[in-house]
C-alpha cells in the first residue's frame, strides 16, 4: 500500500443550497476520489473524481471543516462561497486523518498571500499574465508536506508559544486554551487549528497512544490486508502485534470491517468485541444444525451479511472446533460457497503463547486452528514479525526466543534462578506479583488493600449504558468500582504520556486523593493526577459501549491472562504453577527487561511448548520460504526460473533453512 497524504477514497454526498439554505442540487457516489490540487496560480483545490466521471473541483477558500467524527471515517468539507457541503463517509480513519492533516498544514504553513504566492501585488500580476496567456488552467497534485510548513502551522494554531519571562495570568491561559478550542486563529474564514491532526501520521507513526513507527515488515502486512488478501501474521511477544492490528483497522473502510478477538480484554485493545459475541452462536458447543440455526436469526444474520472484513486478534486462543463452525455458519447465512462465504480474514496472534480453554471433561483434547479443516483454505498470506519492540536488551530477547520453543539450556536455567535475588522495588512501589490463576490475583490484592491503614475510597464508573455494565467488566481492564487507599499499589491502564514513562502497565503508589482524584508516584517518580479516562468497546450489533473511570487498577497481584498487552516494569513472578504450554513464556515476556522481573522459584520443567504447534511453526516457515524466495543461479539471461542450476540452489537453501530451528539453540 502506498500512502499518498493528499488522496483519499471514500463515499462522498454533495449538496448545494440556495440563499435560505433550502438544498437543491445533490450528488451521491458510493466510491470517489479526493485529491488536493494545486493550479497555476497556486491555489489549493479538493478535486473529487467519481467512478467513471469527469471530476468536480471545489477551491479550498472560505471553507469549513467539520472532523468530529473523523474516527469513524467522516467528515464534512462547507464551502462558504459556493454554498456547497462535501459529506465524506466510510473512509479508513488513517488514510482520512492523513488527508484532513495534509489539508491543514497545507492551508496553514503557506506564506502570505493566496495559496503561498506571495504579497496580493504578485499574485494580481501572475493573475493578469495567465488570463494574457490565453492557456487552460493546469492542475498538479500539491508537494508533499514540508517542515517548514509543519512549524509555521503549528504557530498560526497556537500549537507553539513563544517563551516569556513571566508567568501568564490564569485569565491570560484561559483564554489561550480557549483560543486554541476555538481554532486558534483570527481569521474565522480559515480552517480551524486541529492539534491532533499536527502530530505524526497515523499510519507512519503512533498516535497519543503509541509513538512507534510501522517497520518494513509491518507496512508489508498493512500492504496485504489493504489489497484485500486473506492474512495471517504472527510474532513472538513485544513485535507490536496488537499495535500493527489497530493501524490495519485505521487503514481499512469502517462499514463492513469488524474487529473481533478471542478475549474481552483484546477486544478492547483494539477497540472491537469478542469473537463468541459476534458469531451469535454461543459457546459452539452446539450441534453444526443448532449453530446454524442460532446464527440465523434476524440479528445475526444482519452481522454476518454485513461483514467484508473480518479481524481475529489472539486466534491462538480460539478453538479449532469454533472455527469450523463459523466457517460454515458464513457460508450457510451469506449463501456464498467461498472460505469464510467470501470474507477477508484478518487473523493474528502467536500459537506459541496462550492455547484455547478447553471446556468440558479434565483432560479433553485441545484443538487448534490450524488443526481445523477451514485453515487452509481461508489463509492467502502468511507472515511472521520478528522485530522485537517491548524489550530492548539482546541477552533477554535471546533467552524468550529460548523459552517460546520449550527449550532451556543450563545457562538460561542460572540467569533466570539468579534474579530471584534481584531488589526491583524502589520509591515505595513494589513489584506485582503475577499470578497463573485470576482467583489468586484477587485475593491477594483484596487481601493487601485491607491490611492497610485508613479508610477505603470508592471511585465508581461512568458506563453509556447501565445494563451491559458485565459485559463492559469482561472486556475493559478499568473495574466498573474501584475501592483505593493512600499507599495502595496499583497499575497504570491507559498510556497517558509515553515521554514520561505514564504508560499501559506502569506501577505506582498512590500518596493522597485530591479533589476527589487518585494522586500516584510512579517507578520513576513521576506525579500524576489520575483523571477520568474513557474506554470503548463495540458490540456485535456495531452499536459502542463506553466506560469513563480513573486508569487504575489494584496491582499487588496480576493474572497472566489479564496481562496481556501490558508491559510491566516491576514485576515478580512464581512460575511452579503454570499449567498451560506457552504460559511461563507469556509471563516471563511482560517484562520490560531483565532487571524488572524476579523469579522466585524457576523449573526447567515448566517451561514447554506444544509439540503440534511446534511442527505447525516448521511448516509455516516452509511456506514463507516457497511464496517470498526468488529463484536463484548466475545472472544469464538464458537462464530461467526452472532451470537445473537455479532450481538445485533454491532447493539447497531451502533445506538449510528448514534444518534450523526457530533459534538458534547454543
Amino acid at each position: 500500500m502506498d500512502l499518498n497524504d493528499a488522496v483519499i477514497t471514500c463515499a462522498v454526498n454533495i449538496q448545494w443550497t440556495n440563499a435560505v439554505g433550502i438544498t437543491g442540487r445533490k450528488l451521491t457516489y458510493k466510491t470517489a476520489t479526493l485529491r488536493l490540487v494545486r493550479n497555476d496560480l497556486r491555489e489549493m483545490f479538493v478535486e473529487v473524481t467519481p467512478e467513471k466521471l469527469k471530476p468536480l473541483k471545489f477551491k479550498l477558500k472560505d471553507i469549513m471543516v467539520h472532523k468530529k467524527f473523523m474516527n469513524e471515517g467522516k467528515a464534512t468539507f462547507t464551502f462558504k462561497a459556493e454554498q456547497c457541503a462535501l459529506y465524506l463517509s466510510n473512509a479508513p480513519p488513517g488514510p482520512l486523518m492523513l488527508f484532513l492533516r495534509t489539508l491543514f498544514i497545507k492551508m496553514n504553513g503557506a506564506g502570505e498571500g493566496v495559496g503561498g504566492g506571495g504579497d496580493e501585488a504578485t499574485m494580481q500580476k501572475k493573475l493578469r499574465e495567465h488570463m494574457l496567456s490565453g492557456k487552460p488552467s493546469s492542475f498538479e497534485d500539491i508537494s508533499p508536506v514540508t517542515t517548514a510548513e509543519m512549524v509555521l502551522a503549528r504557530k498560526k494554531a497556537g500549537l507553539i508559544t513563544r517563551g516569556t519571562t513571566t508567568t501568564p495570568s490564569p485569565q491570560a491561559a484561559k483564554k489561550r486554551r480557549f483560543e486554541e478550542l476555538r481554532g486558534g486563529a483570527e481569521d474565522k474564514s480559515s480552517v480551524p487549528a486541529a492539534k491532533k491532526l499536527y502530530q505524526e501520521s497515523p499510519l507512519a507513526a503512533g498516535d497519543s497512544e503509541d509513538s512507534l513507527r510501522l517497520s518494513e515488515e509491518q507496512m508489508e502486512v498493512l500492504r496485504a490486508c489493504t489489497a484485500g488478501k486473506n492474512v495471517f501474521f504472527t510474532g513472538s511477544a513485544g513485535t507490536g502485534k496488537s499495535f500493527l492490528l489497530r493501524k490495519i483497522i485505521s487503514a481499512l473502510p469502517p462499514d463492513g470491517t469488524v474487529a473481533t478477538a478471542s478475549t474481552g480484554v483484546a477486544a478492547c485493545l483494539i477497540g472491537g468485541t469478542t469473537l463468541h459475541a459476534f458469531a451469535g452462536i454461543g459457546g459452539g458447543d452446539a450441534t453444526m444444525k443448532r449453530c446454524l440455526e442460532l446464527a440465523s436469526r434476524p440479528s445475526s444474520a444482519q452481522t454476518w451479511r454485513k461483514c467484508k472484513r473480518l479481524v481475529i486478534d489472539e486466534i491462538s486462543m480460539v478453538d479449532g472446533q469454533f472455527f469450523e463452525k463459523i466457517e460454515a455458519v458464513a457460508r450457510h447465512i451469506r449463501r456464498n460457497e467461498r472460505p469464510f462465504g467470501g470474507i477477508q480474514l484478518i487473523l493474528c496472534g502467536d500459537f506459541l503463547q496462550l492455547p484455547p480453554v478447553v471446556k468440558g471433561e479434565t483432560g479433553a483434547q485441545q484443538r487448534f486452528c490450524f488443526q481445523s479443516s477451514a485453515w487452509e483454505s481461508c489463509i492467502q498470506c502468511v507472515y511472521e514479525l520478528k522485530q522485537v519492540h517491548r524489550q530492548s536488551d539482546p541477552e533477554f530477547v535471546k533467552i524468550l526466543n529460548h523459552l517460546r520453543i520449550g527449550h532451556v539450556n543450563d545457562v538460561i536455567s542460572i540467569r533466570l534462578v539468579s534474579t530471584s535475588k534481584q531488589k526491583i522495588e524502589g520509591n515505595g512501589i513494589l513489584a506485582t506479583q503475577l499470578c497463573s490463576h485470576t482467583n489468586d490475583a484477587n485475593s491477594i490484592n483484596e487481601s493487601k488493600l485491607e491490611n492497610l491503614n485508613g479508610d477505603k475510597v470508592l471511585f465508581r464508573a461512568e458506563d453509556s449504558d447501565a445494563n451491559m455494565s458485565k459485559q463492559l467488566d469482561q472486556q475493559v481492564q478499568a473495574p466498573s468500582q474501584l475501592y483505593l487507599k493512600i499507599n495502595a499499589q496499583v497499575m497504570l491502564l491507559k498510556n497517558i504520556n509515553i515521554a514520561n514513562g505514564l504508560v499501559n502497565g506502569a506501577r505506582g503508589v498512590v500518596v493522597r486523593i485530591e479533589k476527589g482524584l487518585p494522586v500516584v508516584r510512579f517507578k520513576n517518580n513521576q506525579e500524576y493526577v489520575c483523571r477520568h479516562e474513557k474506554w470503548i468497546i463495540k458490540t456485535a450489533a456495531g452499536g459502542v459501549l463506553t466506560r469513563r473511570q480513573v486508569p487504575l487498577k489494584l496491582a499487588w497481584a496480576f493474572s497472566i491472562h489479564k496481562s496481556q498487552g501490558l508491559t510491566l516494569d516491576c514485576v515478580e513472578m512464581s512460575l511452579s504453577k503454570v499449567f498451560e504450554a506457552g504460559q511461563a513464556y507469556v509471563a516471563l515476556s511482560r517484562a520490560k527487561s531483565l532487571q524488572s522481573v524476579r523469579i522466585l522459584d524457576f523449573d526447567a520443567k515448566q517451561v514447554w511448548a506444544n509439540p503440534q504447534v511446534l511442527q505447525f511453526y516448521k511448516n509455516f516457515r516452509r511456506r514463507l520460504i516457497d511464496t517470498s524466495m526468488i529463484p536463484l543461479g548466475p545472472k544469464n539471461k538464458d537462464k530461467k526460473p526452472g532451470d537445473a542450476t537455479t532450481t538445485s540452489a533454491l532447493a539447497k537453501l531451502k533445506k538449510s533453512l528448514m534444518n534450523k530451528p526457530l533459534v538458534s539453540i547454543s
